[in-house]
């Protein structure tokens, strides 16, 4: 699910919530639709869970205030107590949140851009104070990351925590969401992958004799091993 709001505004009310297939409507969503009483572009974000219709959303960041002490500016007054967990669907930098903070669309280098923790249902936790350069975050699989906490990131959960449990009702479901059909290498021939060809339910007993591979000969379920030792222990 997506959000559409006006972009340029540090605090801007939600207009209307849209499904990925009714943003086709919208191309070019940034720059072509925009407002007539204001001349303002409107922009995608990820609808976060429990937001609705006329919710008020932040695009907040840290700036010095007059005395040199940062604060946090996006349609807040200075003197304004904020409570970080009600900011559902607001934007700001991991520095600026609390330990226990449900957040998504999280950056890995400060101005990229979200990059994880981006699909539906989805939501990590900040799991120590921020006040140091990084900040350990606890991703949805389970693994712990240390994030420099100028990445900004969006309070709350994904919405849709239900799309994990949807069932497909028939084969053809699975084609009307654009998942094409999977053959695997053990039914195809020699030429077409490497497990094909021998004699009975064998794809290491042709003429190579080798484990697992993928189609284009590379090792794989034991072969190249990427991730961190801590983890296989």
């Amino acid at each position: 699910m997506a959000a559409l709001w006006r972009s340029r505004a540090a605090s801007s009310k939600l207009l209307n919530l849209i499904r990925p297939s009714a943003s086709k409507a919208f191309p070019n969503l940034s720059t072509a639709a925009t407002d007539v009483a204001d001349r303002q572009p409107y922009s995608m974000v990820l609808a976060a869970n429990d937001m609705k219709v006329g919710t008020i959303i932040r695009n907040m960041d840290l700036r010095p205030d007059q005395s040199g002490k940062l604060s946090l500016r996006g349609g807040i007054m200075n003197d304004t107590v904020l409570d970080i967990n009600s900011q559902i669907g607001s934007c700001m930098p991991l520095s600026a949140m609390r330990i226990g903070t449900m957040i998504h669309n999280i950056e890995m280098r400060p101005g990229q851009g979200g990059k994880l923790v981006r699909s539906a249902g989805t939501s990590a936790k900040i799991l120590k104070e921020p006040t140091s350069r990084y900040v350990l975050v606890k991703m949805p699989s389970g693994t712990k990351k240390l994030i420099d906490t100028r990445c900004k990131a969006t309070i709350g959960q994904v919405s849709n925590p239900s799309h994990g449990a949807k069932e497909l009702r028939k084969a053809g479901h699975s084609r009307w969401l654009g998942r094409r059909p999977t053959v695997r290498g053990i039914a195809m021939n020699p030429v077409d992958h490497p497990h094909g060809g021998g004699e009975g339910k064998s794809k290491s007993g042709g003429s190579h004799g080798r484990g697992s591979r993928t189609p284009w000969g590379k090792p794989t379920k034991g072969g190249y091993k990427t991730g961190p030792l801590k983890r296989r222990k």
